[in-house]
């Protein structure tokens, strides 16, 4: 289970996630009725960024860290 302890799995799940959540949105509501989903999508990018960069400026604790 150790091997699925990595960011970029969990950035791949979350690209599936959103892109099933956009799909939906837009077929369901329309294009102009999704664009709050959208915006969201847009604000979540703007943290996952963030995160990302903080992960790599600041390493985890040694007791996190895989051998």
């Amino acid at each position: 289970m150790s091997r699925f302890r990595n960011y970029w799995i969990y950035s791949a799940g979350l690209v599936i996630a959103w892109v099933v959540v956009l799909t939906l949105a837009e077929t369901i509501k329309g294009r102009e009725s999704a664009q709050p989903y959208l915006l969201v999508f847009c604000g979540f990018c703007i943290g996952w960024v963030s995160t990302t960069i903080a992960r790599f400026v600041y390493p985890p604790p040694k007791r996190w860290r895989l051998s």
